[in-house]
């Protein structure tokens, strides 16, 4: 039963490495056909999206700060 292994994770490797090359030239294919208007839409939508992030990223961190002090932990550095 040791040749399974061997069977099976190189069907996984060639299914895989199959989806990813139409993957790829979809997406290719795609880029070529779209609009000037379409690609800054998608990167305004995309910088919206990393600023949410960002201050969401930032608020965590102070709520977790706030969090720590009212529990009284320790924040100093050695």
């Amino acid at each position: 039963m040791d040749w399974i292994p061997i069977v099976f994770v190189t069907f996984k490797f060639l299914v895989l490495g199959t989806g990813m090359f139409y993957a790829i030239k979809w997406h290719y294919d795609q880029g070529k056909k779209g609009k000037e208007n379409e690609r800054r839409a998608v990167l305004r939508a995309g910088g919206k999206v990393a600023a949410v992030f960002v201050l969401s990223l930032l608020g965590l961190g102070l709520v977790t700060f706030i969090l720590i002090k009212m529990l009284g932990l320790d924040l100093t550095f050695p």
